[in-house]
């Protein structure tokens, strides 16, 4: 069977992912919000927590990591870069490397922006990508430590994969994101039809998260920082498109 992969709603509005592979017989957790959702899940399927993941060191990522190891023994993956801020690691990982994680390779990238020490997670054999609070669904997270320029690199690295991989963000923010998106360009048709997707999942209970790249390739305005129609949409025909990118956050940050 394939790797299974689990959201799980935590909080207010993050989600925590729960990997099982049933040929090893390991299950990862990516972040830890809360831990009593991600129980739940564990304790239902029957499953040990072999292994943890950390994108950053926020609160709303981490806040479970400590008791999930002490509970489990599971070991605590994270970025060197930034271990001095992270819950105790078992594994410290640079960027570009590669660890086994229930049967699958996990190749780790820099992502700086949201946080200077951001790292995603992306497994290709599994077509999935772990992108914590750096690329989201129809968004990307606040500029609280990095640059313009460090995200847009961030995103335009994310954006060279595969286009099939499903991005797995931790955030319910879809919604909104897509109000913004629409402000910017209520005509876009690619976006009024995923504006009318999200509105049908949401009111059907259902989480919009993982979506697949391409879609966010499409539709994601951080993503099309690039793109000459969002350019002229904003009156910035011919501009960088980290200019681009650092008007759209503006915008974001305000809307």
């Amino acid at each position: 069977m394939p790797l299974r992969i689990l959201t799980v709603p935590c909080r207010t509005d993050n989600y925590a992912f729960v990997l099982h592979d049933d040929v090893t017989r390991r299950t990862a957790l990516i972040d830890a919000p809360e831990v009593e959702p991600v129980m739940e899940v564990l304790s239902g399927h029957g499953w040990h927590l072999s292994d943890l993941l950390i994108t950053h060191h926020h609160g709303d990522h981490v806040e479970g990591v400590e008791e999930f190891h002490r509970i489990y023994g599971c070991r605590v993956i994270g970025a060197r870069a930034d271990q001095h801020r992270l819950p105790p690691l078992d594994i410290a990982v640079d960027i570009s490397d590669v660890e086994a994680v229930c049967g699958e390779e996990v190749h780790v990238i820099d992502v700086p922006g949201h946080t200077v020490g951001h790292i995603a997670y992306y497994m290709p054999g599994a077509q999935a990508l772990f992108s914590g609070d750096s690329l989201m669904a129809m968004g990307c997270g606040r500029l609280f430590e990095g640059t313009p320029a460090q995200m847009w690199d961030s995103l335009k690295r994310l954006r060279a994969l595969p286009p099939e991989t499903m991005v797995y963000s931790g955030h319910e923010y879809t919604a909104a994101n897509m109000r913004f998106a629409l402000s910017l360009e209520p005509d876009n048709p690619a976006l009024i039809s995923r504006a009318q997707e999200i509105g049908d999942a949401r009111a059907a209970g259902q989480p919009t998260v993982p979506s697949t790249l391409s879609l966010e390739i499409a539709t994601n305005p951080f993503l099309r920082s690039d793109d000459p129609d969002l350019a002229a949409a904003l009156d910035m025909s011919g501009a960088a498109p980290v200019d681009v990118f650092a008007k759209v956050r503006s915008l974001k940050d305000n809307f």
